[in-house]
């Protein structure tokens, strides 16, 4: 066995004897994070591991078994077609989010200018894979977090788009957004949409490492909703959409919020485990 095999096995042996839940492929991740090099290339690999490059696996690892979830480890995350810069200031991008980008881009022409909103950016996944797959597209970000627009910011120069792309620090909250821009073609948003009485029973790699403010939705997990719905109507242009992640068993009640607010029309989408996670607004 090699040197980098005995690491793994043995390392991945010690996570699941002490309760935590990973993958030979994750660990696969850590270790070339540590030998700073393409993950596919530790099958190419066969120089001795350096006293550095042993103590930065040994101390990925050990944040592993502290529940810190691998992209928070290693910076970065797949979504989409893309990868991001990720940290504890922003929520981990999820596949099940990918939903949104698809559905967007079903109703988006590629081929004609058009401007994109997004309310709570976070790493900025949503917003910028659109504006990766849409070259003629300018969008808006908003997020109340600067640190997780600095990550965003990052993420946009990451992927060439930066130039279309405008960041305001704000809360949809604030009385005076619907004066800053409107005419939008397009808005989305993954709200925070956790009941507050249910965060603290979420998994330890969501509650202790993702953004409190990314993850609590109010008493009944609508708050954001109804705040989101009420000035998009104000901000879309006429026939424009809005496209919301939301939470298990809520597409209907955001449906009801979104009519309430003058939406005409609404379809639901589901993720890759069969959930209504996508919904999608006309005004």
């Amino acid at each position: 066995m090699t040197d980098i095999e005995e690491l793994l096995t043995e390392n991945l042996r010690l996570l699941r004897r002490g309760g935590i839940e990973t993958s030979r492929q994750e660990m696969r991740l850590l270790l070339a994070y540590a030998l700073d090099i393409p993950v596919n290339g530790l099958y190419f690999y066969d120089r001795p591991l350096t006293t550095e490059q042993r103590q930065k696996f040994v101390f990925a690892v050990k944040q592993r078994a502290e529940h810190c979830p691998v992209d928070k480890i290693i910076g970065r995350r797949g979504f989409y077609k893309y990868d991001f810069a990720v940290n504890r200031d922003v929520l981990s991008p999820r596949p099940d989010t990918e939903i949104l980008v698809e559905e967007a881009l079903k109703l988006l022409d590629k081929n004609r200018p058009f401007r994109l909103l997004e309310f709570g950016v976070g790493s900025g996944c949503i917003i910028l894979s659109l504006l990766a797959e849409c070259p003629l597209a300018a969008g808006v970000g908003i997020d109340f977090s600067a640190k997780a627009l600095k990550v965003a910011e990052l993420n946009a120069r990451n992927l060439g788009v930066a130039e279309r792309v405008s960041w305001y620090q704000l809360s949809w909250f604030d009385p005076n957004i619907t004066t800053t821009q409107n005419g939008f073609d397009m808005i989305v948003s993954n709200p925070p949409y956790i009941p507050s009485a249910e965060i603290i029973t979420l998994d330890a790699e969501v509650k202790d490492f993702d953004p409190l403010s990314a993850l609590d939705g109010g008493e009944d997990g609508l708050r954001d909703y109804r705040r989101i719905t009420e000035i998009s109507a104000h901000m879309l242009a006429d026939n424009g959409h809005l496209i919301f992640e939301c939470g298990e068993g809520q597409a209907d009640d955001v449906i009801r919020i979104a009519l309430q607010n003058g939406f005409k029309s609404a379809v639901k989408a589901k993720d890759l485990n069969g959930i209504e996670r996508c919904i999608i607004l006309k005004k």
